[in-house]
């Protein structure tokens, strides 16, 4: 080959380098341009509320109690987070509500809302927004000048939003809401023996007992059937992982070249892996919930059913990689074709087979929580129903924090266990 061709055929392969250099940025640039033009990510400024995010951030470490009047009958009902568990009884309320003719709500700072048949509003700096609702509308009457953006009013409903609270009128009702940082009623509830008592309280008391079953018992946050739902999910995850392994290791001897010749049916059993974690185990669960109908045991078996593809594949990958001097020496003691698999195979990939289940333990601890959402079981059930009232942030916070604590400990235990079983010593992270 003469050196000008050798010159020809080094020049084009320098043009091919240099647009390869140049089309991969190019491409990557054409597709993130289209990206941006296919989602609107110009017009998200326009679609993100910056007050709804303030909200909901500030719902996941607060709480608010309504005091709430009917504009019928003038009834006065208190209630945390608005609920029949967290109602103030008859008569009762807090030091913040004067209940009486003209109920008075101090929201703080000079927020004063009084309740009755008129309704008004004093807000510092603005001055007194005042309504008497009835069968024509709330009638409302602001102060003079604009109206400002934090009141929104209408003929049949007024909605005033501060930084003290919030009071919504509306013909039948005039509900009042005030915040109040941390979690209230997490321990006791209002009807509780042990409400309101201080930490050198309850232990000075001596009824350990009693103060447990109150907690353990609490109408509202449902501790009981928390904790029972996270043993659910955990269960959901070791049924259906340790199920799998169980299918799928005697299986993988069939998908193994080195275990089964025939051709024919290590195709077979290749493809019903492909198949089984081929289906996500989303789309397990909607159909084994069709056919087996809700409940925890629906979501061990699609995790049992995606796994059991997974594991097929590496463990009958593993299987093709072991040694076979040691099977042959095993072989040379007379022993059985179970014997030969028991001490000359199983031993040489149990640490592939240990390490992946107890990887999948902790990873699939994560996806029962999505799937007992759907096949109604586990904590991911409690936390979809909380999730759906889209009041009690406060309670989607604490099933999320009990979720991750969840999982670390799976994480923990995993790695503890892998590095006893595997490697002989402490193990864990």
């Amino acid at each position: 080959m003469s050196a000008l061709v050798i010159k020809q055929q080094t020049g084009r392969l320098f043009v091919i380098k240099r647009l390869q250099a140049f089309a991969l940025p190019a491409a990557i640039f054409a597709y993130l341009a289209y990206v941006f033009v296919a989602f609107d990510m110009a017009g998200l400024k326009d679609r993100v509320s910056v007050s709804n995010m303030t909200t909901l951030v500030s719902d996941t470490y607060s709480y608010k109690t309504h005091v709430t009047q009917d504009n019928r009958t003038g009834n006065i009902t208190i209630a945390i987070e608005g609920e029949k568990k967290g109602r103030y009884a008859q008569g009762d309320s807090p030091d913040w509500v004067q209940l009486g003719d003209n109920t008075s709500v101090d929201l703080g700072d000079g927020h004063i809302v009084t309740l009755g048949p008129d309704v008004s509003y004093t807000v510092p700096g603005y001055g007194v927004i005042s309504a008497t609702p009835g069968k024509r509308g709330v009638n409302a009457v602001l102060p003079a000048g604009e109206t400002p953006e934090w009141i929104n009013a209408s003929k049949n409903r007024i909605s005033i939003t501060t930084d003290a609270g919030r009071l919504t009128i509306t013909r039948n009702r005039t509900e009042v809401f005030r915040y109040f940082t941390g979690w209230e009623l997490f321990f006791f509830t209002l009807d509780s023996p042990f409400h309101g008592k201080s930490f050198a309280q309850l232990v000075s008391s001596g009824e350990y007992a009693a103060i447990w079953q109150e907690f353990w018992s609490n109408k509202m946050w449902r501790h009981s059937d928390v904790a029972w739902a996270l043993a659910e999910t955990v269960l959901m995850a070791f049924l259906g992982t340790f199920g799998a392994a169980m299918i799928a290791l005697p299986v993988a001897f069939v998908a193994a070249r080195n275990f089964t010749p025939l051709g024919s049916a290590r195709f077979v059993v290749r493809r019903l892996f492909d198949f089984l974690r081929g289906v996500d185990g989303l789309i397990w669960t909607i159909i084994l919930s069709r056919a087996f109908g809700p409940g925890p045991l629906t979501g061990s078996l699609a995790i049992m059913l995606t796994d059991t593809g997974t594991f097929g594949k590496i463990f009958s990958e593993a299987l093709e990689n072991v040694d076979g001097k040691q099977i042959e020496g095993i072989t040379s003691t007379g022993a059985k074709p179970m014997q030969r698999h028991r001490f000359g195979v199983i031993p040489q990939i149990t640490p592939v087979l240990l390490s992946q289940v107890l990887y999948y333990l902790e990873s699939n601890t994560r996806s029962a929580t999505i799937i007992g959402a759907i096949t109604g079981g586990g904590i991911g059930l409690l936390l979809t129903q909380a999730i759906i009232t889209q009041k009690d942030w406060e309670e989607v916070t604490y099933y999320i924090i009990l979720i991750i604590l969840m999982v670390m400990a799976m994480d923990t235990f995993s790695g503890w266990l892998r590095g006893k079983l595997i490697k002989g010593g402490a193990g864990g992270h």
